[in-house]
């Protein structure tokens, strides 16, 4: 599960003696980490250079070749070298005005991305690249890849890959497909509190019904986005109770309404599911669980954290797990995705359920 924001970005000067975009990444990165070892002698360089141009344009001074040169202390060829890199490879709106005799952003809020300085920022940041794949099939993929690419590309070229693209592999997941229009207008609803109305097809044998309610937040959980609303005829809404999760592939007929509500932060669904990790499901109702695991799923349950109170107990067999949680429905799904692996002790209630699946099944094996 993953709640996720997008903050703006802070434009950084990175200065180096022997900085050049011919180079590799590699190579950049040894030379601009030499250079900052003895940072009173780094002088001014291609990527410093450029980020001053993005400044003076900016700040619609009309900039042209001799004037940057002049305040930059470089000669004219080099500015207008910065100028064509800057319009081919960092797809910067550059225009000239005669009349002013100077270079303009014909996109006025236009700034160059944050140069990252680091080689453990770049790397990170590079491969944060290859995790949108886990959102390929939803609204927010194209946005998020073009802003990371705009993010990354003063530091490489656009025909060159680099060694992370085919060597850290996020491998694809299932995922649910649904209407930008379904997310646009969830997203301006979240962002100014008001009513949503759709109709929405709750089990796989019925059909569509209409549903009036407040949307608290987008939750996204192993390939699928969800909606976390409360009903709008609730007289506890707004306080967090009465919540429940929709699937955005159900949703159809989407409008958004003019009543308003109030948004109270403490209906925030980290803080309904108390410190338990296990996705995005929710209710009342918190529960002890004691489960045990036996070979490989004893192995995958000592490797991961599940909860913040769980204590895993070393037996003969395998280990068993013990935690608190009101994420039942999905203490289940891990039993049972678990299959022979798993065998829950605690509460009564969830022995049961485990118990009916199985006799499910072997109902359909025996046909």
């Amino acid at each position: 599960m993953a709640i996720i924001t997008i903050k703006p970005h802070i434009c950084i000067k990175i200065i180096s003696r022997n900085f050049s975009f011919s180079l590799s990444l590699s190579d950049r990165l040894i030379h601009y980490n030499k250079d900052m070892k003895n940072k009173n002698k780094v002088s001014k360089v291609p990527l410093a250079r450029i980020y001053f141009i993005d400044k003076e344009i900016a700040a619609g001074k009309f900039p042209n070749n001799p004037k940057l040169a002049k305040k930059y202390e470089c000669g004219t060829a080099t500015i207008s070298r910065d100028i064509e890199y800057m319009k081919s490879m960092m797809d910067a709106p550059i225009e000239y005005d005669y009349k002013r005799k100077g270079y303009y952003y014909t996109q006025k809020t236009f700034r160059l991305p944050a140069a990252i300085g680091s080689a453990d920022e770049i790397l990170a940041l590079g491969m944060a690249k290859n995790l949108l794949s886990l959102y390929k099939n939803t609204p927010i993929h194209d946005t998020a890849q073009h802003f990371l690419e705009s993010m990354t590309s003063p530091l490489g070229d656009k025909d060159s890959s680099q060694w992370y693209e085919d060597r850290v592999i996020v491998p694809a997941i299932p995922s649910a497909k649904f209407s930008s229009e379904v997310w646009k207008c969830i997203c301006e609803a979240i962002q100014n509190n008001r009513v949503l109305s759709f109709d929405y097809r709750a089990t796989w044998k019925s059909g569509y019904t209409p549903r009036h309610f407040y949307p608290y937040q987008l939750l996204f959980d192993n390939g699928a986005w969800y909606l976390y609303a409360a009903k709008a005829a609730s007289a506890y809404s707004e306080e967090g109770k009465g919540t429940r999760m929709y699937s955005l592939p159900r949703i159809i007929n989407i409008k958004i309404e003019k009543e308003t509500f109030r948004y109270n932060v403490s209906t925030d669904f980290r803080l309904q599911i108390e410190n338990s990790f296990l996705g995005a499901y929710s209710e009342e109702k918190k529960r002890r669980f004691k489960i045990a695991f036996y070979n490989d799923g004893a192995m995958r349950v000592r490797e991961r954290i599940w909860t913040a109170d769980q204590r895993i107990k070393e037996t003969k067999e395998g280990v068993i797990l013990s935690f608190s949680s009101n994420q039942y429905g999905k203490v289940l799904e891990l039993v049972l995705a678990n299959g022979r692996d798993a065998q829950p002790l605690e509460p009564a209630e969830l022995v049961k359920d485990w118990k009916e699946n199985l006799k499910d099944m072997m109902k359909k094996v025996k046909k």
